[in-house]
Parts: C-alpha cells; sequence; structure tokens
C-alpha cells in the first residue's frame, strides 16, 4: 500500500542525507555515511562550499552591529509560532533562544525556567525581559552553545536559520545542549537579509527549505524524525473540517492582504 504522509517525509529526508539528492536545494548536498554514536554527524559536510556562499562577506558582527528593535514577520506568523511554542515547550523547562532578540515570543502567561538568549547584538538582548541571561556570538565564527550538555528542553530558532553558514556544527550543538526528550523549533518565513542568506537557502523553494532544514536535523544521530509544520491553528479560525484552504482564505481577509508563509521545522532528542 502507500506509505503513510511521515514515512514518506521521513523517507525523503533520508534519502537527501544519505544519497545526496537536491530536491529542490539546488547544488548543496552531498553524499553522506551512517553512524552509529549517538550525537554525531552522518555528514560533516552536508553542504558543499558554494552552498555555504553569501553575497555579503562582510563580518556578521558589523551587519548586525545596529540594533534592530522591530518584528522581522506579520502579526500572524507570530501568533502562530506562540502557539507552537505553547505547545511544545513544556512549562518549567529550560530555554535556549538562538539568534534572538528582543522578544522571544513565548507565550507570556507561562513561566519557564532558564531562559537563555544568543545573538549578535547587545542592545536587542538587553531589551528582551524573557531572558535569564545571553551571550553574544557569532556562530557562524564559532557554532559552540554556551550551554552544558542536556541542559535544555527546547531550542528556538525563528527566522534565522537562513543565515546559518556552519549548520552541521551547529545543529549538533543543539542536540547536545537538549536534554533527551527535548525539542528543536526552527521557523521561518519567505523574508529575509538576502544577501546574508547562503546560496543554498536563496536557490531553495519554500518546500526545498523546508527540505533543508529538515536534512540539519536528520543528520544527527539520535534527532527523531523531523516534521515540517506550514499552519498553526488559532483561535477563531474556520473549524479545521472546513480544511486548510478555507483556513488560508479567512485569514488572508483578516489580514486584508496575503499573511506571511508561516513555516517551522520540529524534531525531538531521542536519546
Amino acid at each position: 500500500g502507500e506509505m503513510a504522509p511521515t514515512t514518506r517525509l521521513w523517507a525523503l529526508f533520508m534519502a537527501m542525507v544519505v544519497a545526496g539528492r537536491r530536491y529542490g536545494i539546488p547544488r548543496c548536498i552531498t553524499r553522506g555515511t551512517r553512524v552509529n554514536a549517538i550525537g554525531q554527524l552522518r555528514n560533516p559536510e552536508l553542504l558543499s562550499p558554494e552552498g555555504r556562499q553569501k553575497i555579503d562577506n562582510q563580518p556578521d558582527a558589523s551587519f548586525y552591529a545596529f540594533p534592530r528593535l522591530v518584528q522581522h514577520v506579520d502579526s500572524l506568523f507570530l501568533e502562530q509560532l506562540e502557539a507552537l511554542y505553547r505547545e511544545r515547550i513544556p512549562a518549567g523547562g529550560n530555554v535556549l533562544d538562538l539568534c534572538s532578540s528582543w522578544d522571544s515570543h513565548l507565550p507570556k502567561d507561562i513561566n519557564y525556567g532558564e531562559i537563555v538568549g544568543h545573538g549578535m547584538n547587545e542592545d536587542e538582548l538587553k531589551a528582551n525581559p524573557r531572558l535569564t541571561r545571553y551571550y553574544l556570538r557569532d556562530h557562524n565564527e564559532n557554532p559552540k552553545i554556551d550551554a552544558e550538555d542536556m541542559s535544555m528542553d527546547a531550542v528556538l530558532m525563528c527566522v534565522s536559520v537562513q543565515y546559518m553558514a556552519r549548520p552541521e556544527e551547529l545543529f549538533q550543538e543543539i542536540f547536545r545542549v537538549l536534554k533527551p526528550g527535548g525539542v528543536v523549533i526552527v521557523s521561518f518565513s519567505n523574508r529575509m537579509f538576502y544577501s546574508k542568506a547562503i546560496r543554498a537557502w536563496r536557490e531553495a523553494s519554500e518546500t526545498g527549505r523546508e527540505r533543508l532544514v529538515g536534512t540539519y536535523m536528520a543528520n544527527i544521530e539520535g534527532f527523531a524524525r523531523p516534521k515540517a509544520i506550514r499552519s498553526v491553528r488559532l483561535p477563531g479560525d474556520p473549524p479545521k473540517e472546513m480544511g486548510p484552504f478555507v483556513t488560508d482564505i479567512f485569514r488572508a481577509i483578516k489580514s486584508f492582504g496575503v499573511p506571511d508563509p508561516f513555516s517551522a521545522v520540529v524534531a525531538y532528542r531521542e536519546q
């Protein structure tokens, strides 16, 4: 019979990692191997050198030196993101917000444990009232995360994965700091600082970008099957039985235009 959707998705992720097939991600995925050690990379060079290229090669520290105290996506995107966080992050859990800024988009009515922020602009991080502490680092220069092994219940990255030029090492670090059962949530839209996005991202389709993030996770031994999420139900949405098309039309009317597309890829650490 026909494979279930989740089985097909996982088969696609693994085919991309192991066989190096592109599936809409031009010239970036290279051949990998299977490993058995938990937390190890199946392929230490998942992206080709050209896949990592950026149009703007000036240091990231210079680019992000000026604080941007704005939202980079629309309110409907952020409502869905908050709802996803509410659903997936346990109350009282420790949270790492990578590439953070002045707003972590966490539900305001839920108390968490330690909330660690990472970024490259101290003014933005200082303005974030949810952070317990923060650290400054260019993870394209040094992917090491400032957290202990198995100390986090959730690792988040909102609209920033497109700038990561060393995703193999960074996602290995994400795995390291997650507790068994912990979740990584990477969200993104079609907005970006185009000149700072890596070539693999710039040239990929919307679906290709979801698959690309999925390969970053599937490339680490010990992550469960990544799941791509394109919509999160919100209060006031039409009944689910009416289907996603009706929901999209309703939201467009409510937003007086076409909302920013929402994508998130989620995976859990198994061991």
